[in-house]
């Protein structure tokens, strides 16, 4: 299998491990304190990551490539807390399609200047991965009744913006570390979000009715193990391949937790959505060629 193959597969398991961690903690979410499972959750995903990291025998690697995934870990914190307040304040199905269509789009300008252009039918296929997450995060929308405004665009955009800067410094640490540049990158996310519980600890009040933190352990457990694969994935396909094809086909993500809930849940897709998926899978298809 050739090294650019390998970051396609890369890419979709990375894109399945963080649709499905989506569903989970969006499950999770519906039950208790949004920072909280996001909290837990990466608890239980830096111990896996050090347990896979020891298991491997991985070196510790040089502390640029520590930093730069503190650096990230940081990032991504804030684009997830900024996301769920877009999430929780604004028309999810257009918050959704902006975050992961910038997440996307910035790696690829930047690939194209420090790993030069893409083939012709990889570009098509950017074209059609950005097109299938846009119509399947956007199929179930119901109608606002106004007009979307700039300002609408602020949150989602800042979300994706950090993201996409995410998958960029990702793809900037040493092709032989990848557990510990992401245990810097936790270590860092955790501080983050434990700073921002205890500057306002009223968050952390769970909804009236929701069951104990104890009893929501292995869902939350799921969901750390499900995104800390996404994780890995990732920074394999960026080893592996192109940090564009790798960034696009993660960015693919949203079509794993759409899937999910029509199987799971028994939620109807509409027809665009459908849509996005064909075009997801005809992206799938130009991209490995």
């Amino acid at each position: 299998m050739t090294t650019e193959l390998l970051a396609v597969v890369f890419g979709l398991a990375a894109a399945l491990g963080w649709g499905a961690g989506d569903f989970s903690g969006g499950l999770a979410s519906r039950r208790g304190d949004v920072y909280l499972v996001i909290l837990v959750s990466q608890l239980f995903s830096i111990v896996l990551l050090i347990l896979l990291a020891l298991l491997w025998g991985e070196p510790i690697p040089a502390g640029g490539d520590l930093l730069v995934g503190g650096l990230a870990g940081i990032i991504g914190a804030i684009g997830l807390v900024t996301l769920y307040r877009a999430l929780a304040t604004m028309a999810m199905g257009l918050v959704a399609p902006v975050t992961a269509v910038v997440a996307a789009g910035l790696p690829v300008i930047v690939a194209a200047f420090t790993e030069g252009l893409p083939a012709p039918q990889q570009f098509l296929g950017f074209a059609a991965a950005l097109a299938g997450v846009w119509f399947i995060s956007r199929g179930s929308e119901r109608a606002t009744g106004r007009a979307i405004r700039p300002r609408d665009l602020l949150l989602p955009l800042f979300a994706g913006a950090t993201f996409g800067l995410f998958f960029i410094l990702i793809d900037q640490v040493s092709d032989r570390a990848v557990y510990w540049p992401l245990v810097a990158a936790r270590t860092a996310s955790i501080t983050l979000i434990t700073a921002t519980i205890l500057a306002n600890p009223r968050r952390t009040r769970a909804p009236a009715g929701s069951p104990p933190l104890s009893r929501q352990m292995p869902l939350l457990a799921l969901v750390g193990v499900l995104e800390t694969s996404g994780n890995v994935f990732f920074a394999l396909a960026t080893s592996a391949g192109r940090l564009d094809i790798a960034s696009v086909l993660a960015s693919l993500y949203p079509a794993g937790t759409v899937l999910l809930a029509w199987l799971v849940l028994k939620e109807r897709l509409a027809p665009r959505q459908w849509a996005g998926v064909a075009a997801s899978l005809l992206a799938i298809v130009l991209i490995a060629l």
